[in-house]
């Protein structure tokens, strides 16, 4: 039964997934901890992987529709990609079972949540003016941040993040590059968002498993229930109140954030 509950878990976020297009770890990462009990760091390195698997058949669609400002993800990688490899680095020496690595990893991802909830509600909000607000009429102008440290520096913050809570890529990255490139279009912030992810998900999370913080059966099982999970949830998008289950999710994330930052 409880191999069943992983596989129903890994298809609960891949509906969401599909349905709203937010994060999966600021969703299984809290789900592993809370209803199945796991470390916080096998659950963060767990979901890393599950997270660079889900985001690839995103970044190929958004690639074949070429509509993923390369130049964006290039930046965004620039800073968040050293910034894992040296948040690695610093697990490596002190080992991730470190009983101050776990309170550090905890508070992290308590504060990673309530960031994305709070960032997943203001999208809510303001979703169909943000939507609106960014005219496409010259792309290589509005994928050109005020000074290339910016996206950098957030880059770096946001890979940090990611490397210690598996949550940061999606709502937060979202909110991060609507101030960096306000006359993007939305998709294409969306399609910026998933592709940066995926390298640093996927270096993070392979980091992890080195480690020893990756419970591989598990990755399999989560899969097993995700991948079906996002292909049916795509499919019912346009029949779902978005906006509200966004809403309930944003809520959802800020209770177990609190938790969270409060243990």
């Amino acid at each position: 039964m409880v191999d069943v509950a992983y596989v129903f878990a890994g298809f609960f976020v891949g509906v969401v997934v599909g349905l709203t297009g937010v994060g999966g770890g600021s969703l299984m990462t809290p789900i592993l901890i809370f209803f199945f009990g796991f470390k916080p760091y096998l659950a963060v390195g767990t979901d890393l992987l599950f997270a660079a698997v889900t985001k690839m058949g995103g970044t190929l669609s958004f690639a074949r529709q070429r509509i993923v400002p390369w130049r964006v993800v290039g930046w965004l990688s620039a800073g968040s990609i050293p910034a894992a490899l040296l948040t690695l680095a610093v697990l490596h020496e002190v080992g991730p079972a470190n009983p101050h690595v776990q309170a550090v990893m905890t508070h992290s991802l308590g504060v990673a949540l309530l960031l994305t909830a709070a960032a997943m509600f203001y999208k809510t909000l303001r979703g169909k003016q943000l939507a609106g607000a960014h005219p496409a009429a010259d792309l290589g102008h509005a994928a050109q941040a005020r000074h290339w440290s910016l996206p950098v520096l957030f880059g770096a913050l946001i890979g940090v993040l990611v490397t210690l809570t598996s949550v940061g890529a999606g709502a937060i990255g979202v909110s991060v590059q609507l101030l960096l490139y306000p006359l993007l279009p939305l998709p294409r912030i969306v399609a910026a968002d998933i592709a940066y992810a995926v390298p640093l998900t996927l270096i993070a999370g392979l980091g992890h498993a080195s480690l020893g913080s990756v419970d591989w059966v598990l990755l399999a099982k989560l899969l097993a229930g995700s991948l079906p999970g996002i292909w049916l949830g795509a499919r019912l998008m346009h029949r779902t109140p978005e906006r509200l289950v966004r809403g309930v999710l944003s809520l959802l994330l800020a209770w177990a954030g609190t938790k969270l930052v409060l243990i």
